[in-house]
C-alpha cells in the first residue's frame, strides 16, 4: 500500500493505538513482524499512519495481539474503515492541518465538554462574535484568510445538529462573559445568543464564577472530546500556534478529573442563566 502525503490526526491515532496494543502484548517490532509474516518496515509505517489499515487486519492483528478489549477492538475498525470526504476537506490548503483536525475530532465524537476563560466555546460563538475575535490575530489576516476561518469555525456548530444528538457541556468562565469582542452591541448579541442554545437538549451551560476563587488548570482553555470509547478519548489544547492534541492515557485521566473539580465548582444550569441574564443586563 503506497504512503500517505500527509496522515490526518485520526489516522495518526489509529496507528498509535496499535502501536499500543502491541507493546502491551509485550512485542517488539521484529516480535511483532515474525508473528504476522511481514517486515518491521511495514509495520512501522502502519503504526505511524503513513499506511493505511483496513478494519480486517485491524481485527486480524488484535486477534494475534491477544487484546482481550472487544469494544475497542471495533471502535478502531470503525476509524480504520472510514470512508467519504468530510466538509473540513474544503480547508485543505486554506487553513492549518490542526483545524481539520479539529473538525474531524468533533465530528466523529460521541461528546464534549470544554472550559474556556476569555473567550466563548466556539460552537456556541455567534457570527459577528467570530469575527471579532478572529480580528485580533497578529499579524492581522487577510481578508481570503479571515473568510476562511470565519467560515471554517461556523461550520463547526454543525456537530451541535446531528440527527444523533451530540451530548455538550461547555463550562465558562465570568471572564468570558464580561470580554466584550467587538464591543456592547455584539457582546449582548453573544450573550443573548448564550442564553438559547441551552434550550437544546443536547447542550448545557454551566458558568465559571469569579467568586469560587482558583480551580484547576484555570490558565488553559480546554475541550475534552469523548471517543466511542474511554481509549480513544482526546485532549485538545489551543497554542499560539493552533490546536494541540494530548492522548496519553494518564493525561486522559488528569484531565477528567480538572474538568470533573471545576464542573462541581461551577453554578448550576439554572443558577448559570440567571447569571449570563444579569451580565447580558449589565452591557
Amino acid at each position: 500500500m503506497p504512503p500517505r502525503k500527509a496522515p490526518t490526526a485520526r489516522q495518526r491515532r489509529l496507528g498509535a493505538e496499535l502501536r499500543k496494543m502491541r507493546e502491551h502484548a509485550g512485542l517488539s517490532l521484529a516480535d511483532a513482524a515474525a508473528l504476522l509474516g511481514t517486515d518491521r518496515t511495514a509495520i512501522s509505517n502502519s503504526e505511524s499512519g503513513r499506511f493505511g489499515v483496513s478494519g480486517e487486519r485491524v481485527r486480524h492483528w488484535a486477534g494475534l495481539y491477544q487484546c482481550p478489549a472487544q469494544e475497542y477492538i471495533e471502535a478502531l475498525v470503525a476509524v480504520a474503515e472510514e470512508r467519504g470526504r468530510g466538509w473540513w476537506e474544503d480547508y485543505r490548503g486554506k487553513l492549518s492541518p490542526g483545524a481539520l483536525d479539529l473538525a474531524e475530532l468533533e465530528a466523529n465524537a460521541s461528546g464534549l465538554r470544554s472550559v474556556t476563560i476569555m473567550h466563548m466555546p466556539g460552537q456556541l460563538q455567534t457570527e459577528e462574535y467570530a469575527r471579532a475575535v478572529f480580528e485580533e490575530a497578529v499579524p492581522p489576516l487577510s481578508p481570503v484568510d479571515l473568510r476562511a476561518r470565519l467560515s471554517h469555525r461556523l461550520k463547526r456548530r454543525d456537530v451541535l445538529d446531528r440527527s444523533d444528538p451530540l451530548p455538550c457541556t461547555f463550562l465558562v468562565h465570568e471572564a468570558a462573559l464580561r470580554m466584550q469582542y467587538g464591543g456592547p452591541k455584539i457582546a449582548r448579541a453573544q450573550l443573548d445568543h448564550l442564553l438559547k442554545e441551552p434550550e437544546r437538549d443536547n447542550v448545557t451551560v454551566r458558568v465559571i464564577p469569579f467568586s469560587i476563587g482558583g480551580f484547576p488548570n484555570a490558565g488553559s482553555s480546554t475541550l475534552y472530546v469523548y471517543g466511542p470509547v474511554p481509549q480513544l478519548d482526546t485532549v485538545q489544547m489551543d497554542t499560539p500556534t493552533g490546536p494541540a492534541f494530548l492522548d496519553a492515557e494518564t493525561l486522559l485521566a488528569n484531565y477528567r478529573a480538572v474538568l470533573d473539580r471545576t464542573q462541581e465548582r461551577s453554578l448550576t444550569p439554572d443558577r448559570s442563566r440567571d447569571f449570563i441574564h444579569g451580565i447580558a443586563q449589565q452591557v
